[in-house]
């Protein structure tokens, strides 16, 4: 067999490559994608997929792991570098298994649990009805203000004293305004609770400083490692809490998963050095001056903006007030003319989470590309002209031409 995949599986090489077309032609606006390094890829892709090691460095279930324990302990060194933190877990195959683990550690079957409420911009494993968080344990949602659209520190404190909860989880997937880590310790301590911060959305805020930390706050701190971190998909956990670190531990391996995933750890060891360098910095830096102009321009054209802009990578557009169009209908328009992002429930929403009233827009990919204010202006202006001309097929080509010609600029590094 050739070792050539365009020789050897044809369809698999063709799907490839129309998504390396799909993603050089198209402007990536989803606010949890980005695009990895070469050098991350090339780590993903690497012999180390050959490897089974069940376990943690230097106590593996099999034998022949000597280099992915060097391997994973240069990820978890790195990372205690990059968040200032004790003890690290880097196994987890994403955020929502590293959300799970976390919990366990902390709370038991039937133990209450307060977290932001999906329909305000909290995730999944953060109490809702469908997920494990909201199936296993009395989970319970705070919402946002229904006027501002921003959080109100307040009534969480009144709903927690009120649900006297064993955990508390901050953190959230589409919430454009920074989070004030001190203020939700202030509200678990009162009610004698545990504090997990998951900072998947703005890790790479985090660590360069563009955000405030919860390390100093929280029990435990979850991630994933891809959205502004720029690694490969996976999950990561962190405390600076000894005792703690061995239940998390526990609950990951044994207690979720197997044989850990030591490519991506390795890809995740590469992210974590780029993620360190004064470039990185530069870079998430840019990602946030991005996401405010753009923001800023969907203002200046009468789009309401949630919270009226952004401190973070992404910000939410009532596309239906603002429009007349459904989140699903924008999004398919969106992508009829090569951009990308998708459609978002937004607080106190009327329509079903699949449909929904708006959509969510992120800056940390095409920023990577080498966006800056003026490119994501002038999407802005294309995705109105869509919406205004949505009807007008030709008009609809043109766009999509211009975006396709703008990319060129901007090209994949593979």
């Amino acid at each position: 067999m050739s070792n050539n995949l365009r020789e050897s599986d044809q369809q698999v090489f063709e799907i490839l490559s129309a998504e390396r077309k799909r993603q050089q032609e198209s402007t990536e606006l989803i606010a949890s994608e980005n695009f990895v390094s070469p050098m991350v890829l090339q780590a993903q892709g690497s012999i180390l997929t050959n490897k089974y090691a069940e376990g943690y460095p230097h106590h593996r279930y099999y034998g022949g792991c000597e280099n992915v324990d060097d391997v994973e302990n240069l990820a978890k060194e790195r990372l205690k570098q990059l968040f200032n933190v004790k003890y690290v877990n880097v196994q987890p195959y994403s955020g929502s298994i590293a959300n799970c683990a976390a919990i366990r550690s902390l709370i038991n079957h039937g133990d209450k649990l307060l977290g932001m409420s999906i329909n305000a911009g909290g995730h999944l494993t953060h109490g809702y009805s469908l997920s494990f968080s909201g199936k296993d344990y009395e989970a319970y949602g705070y919402d946002v203000n229904p006027k501002t659209y921003r959080l109100d520190y307040e009534e969480v404190r009144q709903l927690a004293l009120k649900i006297k909860p064993k955990l508390i989880i901050c953190g959230a997937s589409a919430y454009s305004r920074e989070i004030d880590f001190k203020k939700f310790k202030e509200i678990a301590d009162e009610v004698d609770s545990y504090l997990i911060a998951d900072i998947a959305h703005i890790a790479g805020l985090v660590a360069t400083g563009y955000h405030n930390s919860p390390i100093e706050y929280c029990d435990i701190i979850t991630s994933t490692t891809h959205k502004t971190l720029r690694g490969p998909r996976g999950g990561i956990i962190m405390t600076n809490d000894e005792e703690l670190a061995k239940k998390i531990d526990k609950n990951v391996f044994p207690g979720l998963q197997g044989g850990p995933l030591e490519h991506v750890i390795a890809a995740k060891a590469v992210a974590f050095k780029e993620d360190l360098s004064p470039e990185f910095k530069t870079y998430i830096g840019q990602v946030v001056k991005n996401a405010k102009a753009m923001a800023d321009e969907f203002i200046s054209m009468n789009y309401e903006v949630l919270t009226g802009g952004t401190d973070n990578h992404l910000f939410l557009i009532d596309i239906l007030r603002s429009k007349g169009i459904t989140g699903m209908e924008a999004q398919k328009l969106l992508e009829s003319i090569n951009i990308t992002a998708n459609r978002n429930s937004i607080p106190f929403d009327t329509q079903k989470p699949y449909i929904s009233s708006g959509i969510r827009i992120g800056t940390p990919a095409m920023t990577t590309r080498g966006y800056k204010e003026k490119e994501f202006i002038t999407i802005a202006h294309y995705i109105d002209d869509a919406i205004n001309h949505k009807d007008d097929l030709k008009y609809l080509s043109s766009l999509k031409e211009q975006v396709i010609e703008l990319n060129k600029h901007f090209p994949l590094p593979y």
